[in-house]
Formats: C-alpha cells, sequence, structure tokens
C-alpha cells in the first residue's frame, strides 16, 4: 500500500515538473515592425545624424546652492542618518559601532572587563616610550585626537 502511494506521489511530482519546465521555456516573439513615414517619399531619419532640438524660451531648473552649516549643524547631521531632522537612539549609537567592534576581541557582541582592559594596556604601552610603566605630560600628549585642520569654503563663482 505504501509502494502505491509513494508511486502515485512520485509520478504526480514528475508530471508536475515536466508541466512547469514546459510552461517555462522563453519563446522570442518576432519584433514589432518599425512604423511606417507618414508620406510615402519622407526620407528616412539618418541613425548616426545627431538630434537637433529648438529649444527656444525654454529654462533648466535652478541650479542648487550650497549652504554653509554651522560646527552644531555638521555635528547633529553626523548623527542624523535618515536626515528626519530628529536623531532615534539607533542613530547615536550607529556611530559607535566601529569602535564597539574594535573592543570586543571574541566578536561576542559583549564586552567584558578584559577585553576593554586590554585595549586600555596596549594603548597605554604604545604611549609609555621609554617602558618605565609611568607617563610624563609629553607621552601622555601623544594620545591627544588629531585635530582636523578645516580648510576655508571656496568662495569661487565658477
Amino acid at each position: 500500500m505504501n509502494r502505491m502511494v509513494l508511486g502515485a506521489f512520485g509520478a504526480l511530482l514528475l508530471v508536475a515538473i515536466g508541466l512547469f519546465w514546459w510552461q517555462g521555456r522563453a519563446v522570442e516573439s518576432p519584433a514589432a515592425p518599425l512604423p511606417e513615414a507618414e508620406e510615402a517619399g519622407a526620407a528616412k531619419p539618418d541613425a548616426d545624424a545627431i538630434p537637433v532640438a529648438d529649444v527656444g524660451d525654454m529654462q533648466g531648473p535652478a541650479l542648487p546652492t550650497a549652504v554653509e552649516m554651522t560646527r552644531e549643524q555638521e555635528r547633529f547631521f553626523r548623527y542624523d542618518r535618515n536626515r528626519d531632522l530628529e536623531i532615534t537612539r539607533n542613530e547615536m549609537l550607529s556611530t559607535r559601532v566601529a569602535a564597539f567592534r574594535k573592543l570586543d576581541k571574541d566578536g561576542n557582541n559583549l564586552l567584558t572587563f578584559e577585553e576593554w582592559a586590554v585595549t586600555t594596556v596596549d594603548r597605554f604601552e604604545k604611549m609609555d616610550a621609554d617602558h618605565n610603566q609611568r607617563l610624563t605630560p609629553a607621552e601622555f600628549a601623544t594620545s591627544a585626537p588629531k585635530r582636523t585642520v578645516r580648510k576655508p569654503a571656496s568662495k569661487c563663482s565658477c
């Protein structure tokens, strides 16, 4: 009895596969005929000729203008990823993902004290130039974040 049911099921499966295969075959239809010229004696357009249009008094859209942003606006838009003028919690946290990944050594999305300590010790040893386990003000100054010098906005009217 089981063999008959399995045989019937297999036969139906093969028929279904064959039906889908037969209907899915791509058949190309002939291309639509090209429109004939309205007048029998009209010359056919040259395929290599550059089209010419009489634009008359038409005018294109206005050019965009550059907007000078204050430092606070730039800082705000650094976090506002979708530019809806609201910073969500996820937008605020998304900027810190790369820094978190650097600290999370085992990649389990949990930051343990040991992972934090390894990073902190590595940073301390990099700053300690004379390896005496103490940082002088000069050694500590090497860890200051690099300040980027902003180039003045171009006043070119090009």
